[in-house]
């Protein structure tokens, strides 16, 4: 059984274009005589579901830091404790 929508797919440049002109997707599905429900819209659907579908979705574990990152991110956190430290000394003194 053939697929309903092979012929929008031949469709497809002369679809671009015509979207490209500035014209709606209702006026480019009376324009070539299109029917069904919505048959540009699915259609387009389709190809940015295509295009998406080769990038990986980005899960799993973080990448592993180095040392150099850890003595970074530790150094980092002795000065943010040290002058939170130091303001909470502050304010009690006043």
């Amino acid at each position: 059984m053939a697929r309903k929508y092979q012929h929008t797919m031949e469709l497809l440049p002369q679809i671009k274009e015509m979207l490209a002109k500035g014209m709606t997707q209702k006026e480019v599905e009376n324009a070539l005589g299109l029917t069904g429900s919505r048959p540009i819209h699915h259609l387009l659907s389709r190809e940015r579901k295509k295009d998406t579908q080769g990038i990986p979705k980005s899960r799993g574990r973080k990448p592993a830091k180095t040392l150099a990152e850890y003595k970074y991110e530790n150094k980092r956190l002795r000065m943010e404790n040290e002058l939170l430290r130091d303001f909470l000394r502050f304010i009690e003194r006043e």
